[in-house]
């Protein structure tokens, strides 16, 4: 995502513009894009790149200041989203995506991608959420 609020700078595009520099190796096709934190933007926006590259799997990547820990989401909610955007929009019926499902769930079982990544030794800390993104 790109600069929002406090955040003059997103740490998460920039680890994703170094993981677009480094690759992924010659068996993945990468693509990665800045995303605008805009809810009206991304409702167009997010269809339109599922759609031109037809991924097999997406990761989006964000930044909170709250997190003490690189935090790997479960589930993301549509509803509760209260705070404006960077047009200074906020959604009257608080959700990120009209019609959208209340949740929608990884298919990977992010407690044990967190068990795994911790357990490699990395010497990063690793944290599962529930409640991405609010």
């Amino acid at each position: 995502f790109e600069p929002f609020g406090e955040h003059a700078v997103n740490s998460s595009w920039v680890a994703v513009q170094e993981l677009e520099r480094l690759g992924l190796g010659e068996e993945v096709d990468l693509h990665v894009c800045e995303v605008p934190v805009e809810y009206q933007a991304v409702q167009s926006l997010l269809p339109s790149l599922w759609r031109e590259h037809q991924p097999q799997l997406v990761v989006h990547v964000g930044v909170s200041g709250l997190a003490t820990t690189v935090t790997l989401e479960q589930c993301g909610h549509n509803k509760g989203y209260k705070r404006p955007d960077n047009c200074s929009f906020c959604p009257s019926s608080q959700c990120c995506m009209e019609n959208g499902p209340d949740c929608i769930r990884s298919v990977l079982d992010m407690d044990t991608v967190c068990k795994r990544v911790t357990d490699s030794g990395l010497g990063v800390a690793f944290s599962v959420s529930k409640d991405a993104g609010r």
